[in-house]
């Protein structure tokens, strides 16, 4: 049957650390950010969709989505955002059960979904278990503001676009604070997949 975990948190908060601990332990990890951009290249159905839906003015010379010019569509228009989520989720949705078929079918008992929009789309009837990657407010500001090199006006805006992690720590089967050090972060971690008896 198989587990299947999904991990989530907010930007700056350290979900890519946590999935990177997992994917050292050998867990097989699907991506949902990685996906986003697989299905939506020259060929896909989702491809074609946008391009029906859009016009060749989102397509760059070299026939790829130009995601500068769709950012700046759909963060202005809630339609436009609509039309292009009804495109591209399912599709995302698709290739990540999948890809978790497969990885259960060749023998794996675990597999990670790696998702930062979980609880925000809905996305838990996909997993099992959930673990939110959280971190304090102050702090994820300031790696945001350091990461991206943004103004403090910016970052925030950036973190009160996504739910606050207050609320997914609410929602979560477990959560790992990453507020201190790698080392602190990956004995959390180990105790929940032993608490899970998860291997």
């Amino acid at each position: 049957m198989g587990v299947t975990i999904g991990l989530t948190g907010g930007i700056a908060s350290g979900k890519s650390t946590v999935s990177n601990m997992l994917r050292e332990l050998g867990f097989p990890i699907i991506d949902a950010d990685i996906i986003a951009r697989e299905v939506v290249v020259r060929g896909e159905p989702a491809y074609e969709a946008i391009i029906a839906v859009f016009g060749n003015e989102v397509v760059e010379q070299d026939g790829t989505i130009d995601r500068a010019k769709m950012g700046s569509i759909i963060f202005q228009d809630e339609e436009k955002r609509k039309m292009l989520n009804s495109i591209v989720h399912p599709a995302i949705r698709k290739r990540m059960t999948d890809q978790k078929e497969q990885y259960l079918h060749s023998g794996f008992e675990t597999v990670i979904l790696d998702i930062p929009l979980l609880f925000e789309s809905k996305l838990t009837y996909m997993v099992n278990k959930t673990i939110v990657v959280y971190v304090d407010f102050d702090l994820q500001l300031d790696r945001l503001m350091t990461r991206n090199s943004l103004t403090e006006a910016e970052a925030r805006a950036r973190i009160s676009s996504q739910m606050p992690l207050l609320e997914k720590k609410e929602l979560a089967d477990d959560v790992i604070t990453n507020n201190g050090t790698l080392q602190e972060t990956k004995k959390q971690l180990m105790e929940i997949l032993k608490k899970w008896n998860v291997n």
